[in-house]
């Protein structure tokens, strides 16, 4: 399945460009938490499916991906392009940074560390890969995390008669064929 966005770096070009708009500095770690967060969330909201075409890893400091880690070690690299993402991404992507963007880094570690994904791919072996099939169970169930509810909010239009409406895709359910 393909991914929302074309590149993680552009998804980290976005929220570190929220950042600055809000003031704040987003630390490299803390992006890597945010993106952890974005692509767990993602596919808890859209049914499996990839928000960035990325890897994350259980490293000691928490769930990395190691590309935008290894870009972003000595602070936000030099970009000449222009972050193109979808509008439904970009409300995506403002709903975590309201939800997440405002935790220390230390908080959100522990909230990372805590999620079984990352135990689970941590007893794999330093750099084990996190799965995204078991961040979005794990996501789902919200044990630790808040539900998706919570994190992304509806869509909001207009109706016919004035009326305001949360919207979302349609998206059929599954049906489980009995043999």
């Amino acid at each position: 399945m393909p991914a929302a966005v074309d590149s993680v770096f552009e998804l980290a070009f976005w929220y570190s460009d929220r950042a600055l708009d809000d003031n704040e500095y987003l630390q490299p770690i803390k992006l890597q938490y945010i993106l952890f967060l974005s692509q767990a969330y993602f596919a808890v909201a859209y049914n499996g499916k990839k928000l960035v075409p990325a890897i994350f890893v259980a490293d000691d400091v928490g769930p990395i991906e190691p590309s935008v880690h290894r870009a972003w070690i000595r602070g936000r690299p030099i970009f000449e392009g222009d972050v193109k993402l979808s509008n439904d991404v970009r409300i995506f992507a403002d709903s975590i940074w309201r939800r997440f963007g405002h935790h220390s880094a230390e908080y959100l570690a522990k909230m990372c560390q805590r999620s079984p994904c990352y135990r689970t791919a941590y007893q794999r072996g330093m750099r084990g890969e996190i799965y995204l099939e078991e961040m979005r169970d794990d996501f789902t169930r919200a044990h630790d995390t808040p539900a998706v509810e919570k994190v992304v909010k509806p869509k909001i239009m207009r109706s016919h008669k004035g009326k305001a409406v949360a919207v979302k895709a349609w998206m059929p359910r599954k049906v489980v064929v009995k043999k």
